[in-house]
């Protein structure tokens, strides 16, 4: 069950976060395109790797680790390093924020559970969410990639906005069903 076709695809997903990183950082719109092409394979990979698990009965405790740690790093770095080029500057740092404390607040929320056998089920809301992360992000590398005809900059922060909205919402959707257990 290790190398199953999901497992290898979440673990594909952590291998090409310092490429990504990397591609991110270099100068230039070539580097800018390759980056948002292989940040689209890794949310498709995202996609995917669940897909395949639930249809090949190939659901693993792997899996079911590996899956939520490999979307947290690729959206953390991309913050990261996005933050750090000051694509996300000013009032833009808010959302990001948003969105990496809620991923670490019920990372530790669902680690807690874990430990007095209690399980929170992702909801669909919340698989929303990551997709708008994404999309918002994937935008944002995009603007490294020279487009001049639409305000892509704008269009990013924008749905950067919109998402760090939906990760309040769902970070206080998990927090309401845990706080039943302390």
């Amino acid at each position: 069950m290790f190398l199953s076709l999901s497992n290898t695809l979440t673990l594909s997903r952590i291998i090409i976060i310092p490429i990504i990183v990397i591609l991110i950082y270099m100068k230039g719109p070539y580097s800018g395109w390759a980056a948002f092409i292989l940040f689209c394979i890794a949310g498709i990979t995202d996609y995917f790797d669940g897909y395949f698990a639930r249809i090949r009965k190939e659901i693993s405790k792997l899996g079911i680790f590996l899956d939520p740690i490999a979307d947290k790093l690729l959206v953390a770095s991309v913050i990261l390093i996005l933050t750090s080029k000051e694509i996300i500057s000013d009032f833009e740092i808010i959302p990001a924020l948003i969105i990496l404390v809620r991923e670490i607040a019920v990372s530790g929320l669902r680690e807690f559970l874990a430990g007095i056998k209690v399980s929170v089920p992702v909801s669909k809301i919340a698989k929303f969410k990551t997709a708008l992360q994404l999309i918002a992000l994937g935008i944002l590398i995009l603007s490294e990639g020279g487009i001049i005809i639409l305000p892509v900059l704008i269009i990013g922060k924008f749905a950067l906005w919109l998402a760090a909205i939906l990760t309040l919402y769902t970070g206080y959707d998990y927090l309401k069903s845990g706080l039943k257990h302390f």
